[in-house]
């Protein structure tokens, strides 16, 4: 699996809608409505770099609204929400 955090600069009036659009884009798991130097900021979850890069290019950066975007590639991802759902796993009866 390849993740990416995608920070995207929107039009201002532009902000909300953009947003629903890419939450309905398969692969893309949370969107974020950030203050700072960005507006959005996006997480992928692909299955590798090609469906990554599909993502990105054919899909996120082709929604009106997006003025320019950076892309992070995560090398690992550490998470204590992913740690804790992996262990909770049969613990809902115990």
């Amino acid at each position: 699996m390849t993740n990416a955090i995608v920070l995207l600069h929107v039009q201002p009036d532009a902000i909300n809608v953009v947003a629903q659009k890419l939450v309905e884009i398969r692969g893309i798991s949370e969107v974020h409505s950030v203050g700072g130097r960005f507006d959005l900021v996006a997480i992928i979850r692909a299955r590798d770099n090609d469906d990554l890069a599909s993502i990105v290019t054919e899909h996120m950066l082709k929604i009106l609204g997006i003025t320019s975007s950076e892309t992070l590639i995560s090398y690992r991802v550490i998470s204590s929400y992913d740690m804790e759902s992996t262990f909770s796993l049969g613990a809902e009866g115990a």
